[in-house]
């Protein structure tokens, strides 16, 4: 039952990345929507989730907002040191490749939590199957923006069509993977948090200081890009309300 349900989970987000790889012309929006999927994520969903659990502290703050600062302070001084943003056009060669592998670490990152989505199903069905479909549920529900966000990252930082669109397969198939193997991959809280809050940090530098800059180039219609960010994250309020 638990890869049956992790079936749906795969369907949903193949078509969140195909969605994102028809849009074409539309692209500012479909990255202003992203940032605001991205926010929402980071704010309702994986934050609460993380300080939910029984963590430890650090010196006075939760382990999930110190790796947080870490991961977003960790790509923030990666970028400033390999200058992606204001790169001379000799250099453009070896700053196009460190953007792909920027890209390409943001994608990895989400196939990572799509793994721990199916490890949720699996370890709920080990509990209550009643509960499993429930978590199924939210996950199935969220998978879209999965599918989108791989997709989209995967293919702003330079990467080709053909990376993307394996890394977005990669991703669909995680909640397989997760939900087959959680009986042999048992993972502790902190360590849980800990992942969490990283994932976190980079979702929130990659949306705020890359993908929302991208979207509001001159020649984007800013109106309707801000209107597509707030959309995004309004849905992903809408989502995690109705699937908590």
């Amino acid at each position: 039952m638990p890869i049956l349900l992790s079936l749906a989970a795969f369907v949903m987000t193949l078509l969140g990345g195909l969605v994102a790889d028809r849009i074409g012309r539309r692209r500012h929006l479909v990255l202003g929507f992203a940032a605001g999927v991205m926010l929402g994520v980071v704010a309702f969903d994986l934050l609460p989730e993380a300080l939910a659990l029984s963590l430890p502290y650090v010196h006075g703050v939760p382990l999930p907002m110190l790796t947080l600062a870490l991961a977003f302070l960790t790509i923030h001084v990666v970028e400033r040191s390999l200058g992606m943003h204001d790169a001379h056009e000799t250099d453009y060669a070896t700053h196009r490749h460190a953007r792909a592998n920027v890209g390409l670490t943001a994608a990895s990152a989400l196939v990572l939590h799509s793994f721990l989505d199916g490890s949720a199903i699996g370890a709920a069905y080990q509990t209550n199957p009643s509960l499993a479909v429930a978590v199924a549920i939210g996950v199935i529900a969220h998978d879209f923006t999965d599918g989108f966000n791989t997709y989209t990252l995967t293919s702003l930082y330079g990467n080709a069509r053909r990376r993307a669109l394996t890394l977005l397969t990669l991703d669909a198939l995680a909640p397989i993977a997760g939900a087959t193997l959680t009986s042999l991959l048992p993972i502790p809280d902190p360590a849980l948090g800990a992942y969490l809050g990283l994932f976190a940090g980079f979702l929130l530098y990659l949306a705020t200081s890359d993908i929302l800059p991208e979207a509001h180039t001159p020649r984007r219609a800013t109106g309707w890009t801000l209107t597509a960010t707030v959309l995004g994250a309004l849905f992903m309020w809408g989502v995690i309300g109705l699937t908590d």
